[in-house]
């Protein structure tokens, strides 16, 4: 630890927070857009019309067996092929995480509306409500509360897997303190600071899920 230089930290800030500021966006976009677009198509897989729901069990069963890397370089590489001009990097991947974590969240939010009894729709149906404030006003608000642990946990695997961006060059928080720790030659400290950093930030999260789940009536 006579080694240990605490100083290579502070001198590598402004760059360690660029990459975690990276990280904040892919993790906050794929969030946002994957609840967005998971919760369509969990409507879709629900509905009754083959029309939506096999389209929408097709993509989350395809999208749920590839690797994330492998979305990635499909969009940095394969995307800017079939349009004629690129789409950068950062585009790329935030695109590459709304899509592959829209089928994840998908089964979060069909699970969590799937557990509430089918007797409450048919409830709010007859006190005259239309099915869309049936969802919205009986049906959601219980789901989310099951969801929520979950969607937590979920939150949890984005941030870890924003690490696999460095595929299309772009520095999130592991990338550059793997950057700094080839520079300086101090692989010790930068790797050390990383997993306090995961560790603080993977185990707090869970352990609020923990928390929320143990809250919840039985």
């Amino acid at each position: 630890m006579s080694d240990f230089d605490w100083g290579i930290i502070a001198r590598s800030s402004a760059f360690l927070v660029e990459g975690m500021a990276l990280s904040a966006l892919l993790v906050l976009v794929a969030t946002v857009g994957g609840l967005m677009l998971g919760f369509g198509l969990a409507l879709m897989r629900l509905s009754s019309h083959r029309w939506l729901s096999v389209p929408a069990s097709t993509y989350v069963t395809v999208m749920r067996t590839l690797p994330l890397v492998l979305v990635l370089f499909w969009f940095y590489f394969l995307v800017p092929l079939a349009i004629g001009r690129p789409v950068g990097s950062l585009t790329s991947a935030l695109l590459a995480f709304v899509l592959f974590e829209a089928a994840f969240y998908c089964e979060i939010v069909r699970a969590g509306i799937s557990n509430v009894r089918h007797g409450q729709s048919d409830a709010g149906l007859a006190t005259g409500l239309r099915r869309g404030q049936v969802l919205r006003l009986i049906i959601l608000p219980q789901a989310l509360r099951a969801m929520m642990p979950l969607i937590l946990n979920q939150i949890v695997i984005v941030f870890q897997d924003t690490s696999l961006v460095y595929v299309v060059s772009l520095h999130d928080f592991l990338t550059a303190a793997s950057v700094v720790a080839s520079r300086d030659g101090r692989a010790t400290e930068m790797y050390a600071l990383v997993a306090v950093v995961y560790l603080v930030i993977c185990l707090g999260t869970t352990k609020a899920a923990e928390f929320y789940r143990k809250g919840l009536p039985s």
